[in-house]
């Protein structure tokens, strides 16, 4: 439950150099991204700051990854923005309110999902879902930008109204403020490339506050970022109670899996990558304690995510250390340099957060997906659609249903297949892949490729009745291979008894080979074996073939 007391034993005093500077680095990545993130959130600059000096050091506390590094992320922030306008009703004290409330929120329920072990649920929302809700999110997140990047007034509910609205705005766009955002673009993507290691971000905005104070691009239009007040959060409990707003805890949730699935996904990839053990579970309390924090210090949700873990990565940190190293840094800026940040155009963060999600968006591995399994790549087009038309809270629940019914669709039509005798063997497999295997006079053999259950007993049963009557041959004896039945239950059962049943108006019987345990044990509770004979471990497909060629030849 508490992991420093493990890394903090083995700690080596060389490391504490690496921490250091991996800590700094961190700081600096952070301060462009939170304060463009927090922009996204529709909240004060400096609580996007407030995001990474708490989360940081409420997941060195708690969590199991050596090199995760938490703030705010673009997917939440967007979510933030877009849902808790509504429920503050034009209120700025209010929704500052509500958005540190779902910070808290977030951190209770991390703690209830740890407590009833619920770390395995987020292996119901599958790659192919995340890689069109990225894409998805990505573009929703960069058409919020567009309005500060061109300097008009944008508007919109979801995608293709924000483009929409932007692009019959473009007549009035500002000079000045389009030019800035362009070139800051254009810088951040050339350094990005250039200096791959280098706080790129944190350069271009030191720029254009030096351009900005020192030529008269202030009176040229350009919205800019204003007076940032100096001092660390103060800490208490969130101003507003659950019952005080509706809709927060629907929101805490999508923070919550959204947050959970892409803090896990990227401190595994760092665990790999350095070989360290990782607790799926201790993760949960990771999260609560970053998110508990943070409401503490008045910000909003926050997560682990995959770039600003990089950053940590190649800047050296060895340890969780390193977070804290980025809080004192991000303490020591909120305290003596908030006041260089207020010339800071807003068109520059609208160019880092364009830069910072056009990573979300994978095209060698939607391409892949697209040649692998279509009807794959057609659910991540579902989800990813979903984003862009819903919005990315309405999005990441879509995902997670369009999950569940990806799973009970596969489930639910499993595959049967009919099976044929390898040439010189007693192995049988499927006559649809393998044209050539033998077909053995008077026999039908199958194995369903599922677990046998209520809601694809029926399936397999019009499946095999179909074979069956689609047969030239005289079919005496079916055989229903269960060796990749792990479970089946009662509906199972039974629609073997059925298929029993039916099979005696064919003149044929059905047995039973390679059953598993669990399944052995219902089948003959169900009393199937008076129906199908002896069901065992030890009977094979070929062991019944050929019982029953043995007894046609005694007749």
């Amino acid at each position: 439950m508490f992991p420093p007391a493990q890394w903090l034993r083995a700690y080596q005093a060389r490391w504490l150099g690496r921490d250091l500077v991996a800590g700094i680095t961190l700081a600096a990545y952070a301060i462009p991204v939170s304060l463009a993130y927090a922009a996204l959130a529709g909240l004060p600059p400096q609580v996007g700051l407030y995001g990474y000096l708490l989360g940081g050091v409420g997941y060195a506390l708690f969590g199991s990854s050596r090199h995760l590094a938490v703030g705010p992320t673009s997917a939440i922030s967007l979510m933030v923005g877009g849902t808790v306008a509504e429920m503050a009703g034009g209120d700025v004290l209010r929704y500052g309110q509500i958005a540190t409330l779902a910070g808290f929120v977030v951190a209770w329920l991390s703690v209830l999902a740890w407590v009833l072990r619920l770390s395995t649920l987020t292996s119901f929302i599958s790659e192919t879902i995340l890689l069109g809700f990225k894409a998805g999110a990505a573009l929703s997140i960069a058409s919020t930008q567009l309005a500060a990047l061109f300097g008009v007034p944008g508007g919109g509910d979801h995608f293709f109204m924000r483009v929409l609205r932007v692009c019959t705005q473009l007549g009035d766009l500002s000079p000045a403020t389009t030019a800035v955002g362009l070139v800051a673009l254009a810088l951040l993507l050339v350094g990005e490339a250039v200096l791959p290691r280098k706080p790129v971000a944190l350069m271009v905005v030191a720029l254009s506050i030096v351009a900005v104070s020192s030529t008269p691009l202030d009176q040229a239009g350009l919205t800019l970022v204003g007076n940032v007040p100096s001092g660390l959060p103060h800490l208490g409990l969130p101003g507003l109670r659950l019952s005080d707003v509706d809709g927060v805890i629907p929101l805490a949730l999508a923070c919550l899996l959204l947050a959970y699935i892409e803090g896990v996904s990227a401190a595994r990839t760092f665990a790999v990558k350095h070989r360290y053990p990782l607790d799926v579970r201790q993760e949960l309390l990771g999260l609560g304690g970053a998110n508990l924090l943070v409401a503490f210090g008045g910000g909003y949700p926050v997560a682990g995510g995959l770039s600003q873990s990089a950053v940590n990565d190649k800047a050296g940190a060895k340890t969780p250390l390193a977070l804290l190293f980025a809080s004192a840094t991000l303490g020591l800026c909120l305290v003596f340099l908030t006041g260089l940040v207020q010339d800071l155009p807003k068109a520059v963060l609208a160019a880092i957060v364009l830069v910072a999600v056009k990573g979300l968006i994978d095209f060698p591995e939607m391409g892949r997906l697209r040649r692998v399994s279509r009807f794959e790549f057609t659910v991540a087009m579902v989800a990813f659609g979903g984003v862009l038309l819903l919005g990315i809270l309405k999005g990441v629940l879509l995902a997670a249903v369009a999950s569940v019914l990806m799973l009970l669709r596969r489930a639910a039509d499993p595959h049967v297949a009919f099976l044929g005798r390898i040439p010189g063997t007693r192995r049988f497999s499927d006559l649809a892949r393998h044209p050539d295997n033998e077909l053995i006079e008077g026999v039908l053999a199958f194995r369903v490729e599922s677990s046998l259950l209520y809601f694809n007993a029926e399936n397999v049963l019009r499946a095999v009745l179909g074979r069956l009557r689609t047969e030239s041959r005289s079919i005496r004896l079916v055989v229903c291979d269960l060796s990749a039945s792990p479970y089946v239950d009662l509906a199972g059962a039974r629609m073997l008894a059925s298929l029993t049943d039916e099979l005696v108006n064919h003149h044929a019987s059905l047995r039973l080979a390679e059953t598993l345990a669990e399944p052995r044990d219902l089948l003959r509770a169900e009393g199937l074996e008076a129906k199908v004979g002896t069901i065992d471990r030890f009977t094979s497909i070929a062991d019944v073939v050929e019982h029953f060629q043995q007894e046609a030849g005694c007749r």
